[in-house]
């Protein structure tokens, strides 16, 4: 299938989770390559996105929306209605406070919220906005290589990991919902990140993987179905 989409063209992105960290970063860089960003936010005080729309004057977009309260999606999606999205992404995502507990140790109402913020909240993200993207758009979710059942060789993160590999199982019951459409659907494993969430020791920069992971999402565009991808655009094992 020869795409209609132009790569270099920009156009809107909305993106869910753009306060601080990777989806902070993202907005920035998205910015940077002429896009108009609509990003959320959880609350109602002053972050990180508020700064960059003051720095890019009508071009940045804020609206209030945290995935764990489903009846936010609704009203976001009619503010939202009419705005011609090119791209959703959605970059929701946790760890439970101790990394190296067994998934038999970790209590019940922290596996609870693991999942529910990687794994269905996303999705209900997904299906509730999906109207607002366009019929030749992108719907991409941030993922992990952690999530890779075939990658798994030695064991650790449990919790996080069957979060991870839950979101991709979800994606592809999504995809083959979808079969036929134009949408290209990405699910992105960005590696290990100095983030908040990837913590100190982590390998690589946001400076040096965020403009990565955007060149690699801007290359799937026009490229229907889904793809588990990592940031050089490398297919990543299900």
């Amino acid at each position: 299938m020869i795409s209609s989409v132009s790569q270099d063209a920009a156009g809107t992105i909305l993106l869910i989770g753009a306060s601080r960290g990777l989806g902070h970063a993202m907005a920035a860089e998205f910015l940077n390559r002429g896009w108009t960003v609509i990003g959320t936010v959880r609350g109602a005080h002053r972050t990180a996105l508020h700064d960059l729309a003051d720095a890019h004057p009508g071009r940045v977009g804020i609206e209030q929306l945290d995935v764990n309260q489903p009846e936010q999606i609704g009203p976001l999606r009619a503010r939202l209605a009419g705005r011609g999205i090119d791209i959703l992404f959605v970059n929701a995502g946790t760890a439970n406070a101790n990394p190296d507990e067994t998934i038999a140790e970790v209590a019940t109402e922290e596996f609870i919220h693991v999942m529910v913020t990687n794994a269905l909240s996303p999705m209900r993200v997904i299906e509730g906005l999906q109207a607002l993207v366009s019929p030749t758009g992108m719907i991409g979710v941030m993922s992990s290589g952690q999530g890779s059942i075939g990658n798994n060789t030695k064991g650790g993160r449990e919790v996080y990991r069957g979060s991870k590999a839950a979101l991709n199982q979800y994606m592809r019951s999504y995809a083959a919902r979808q079969a036929g459409g134009r949408r290209a659907l990405v699910l992105v494993a960005p590696g290990w990140i100095r983030t908040e969430l990837g913590g100190p020791d982590a390998p690589f920069s946001m400076e040096e993987t965020v403009p990565q992971i955007v060149t690699m999402l801007l290359a799937q565009r026009g490229k229907p179905g889904l793809q588990y991808l990592d940031r050089e655009g490398r297919a990543v094992p299900w």
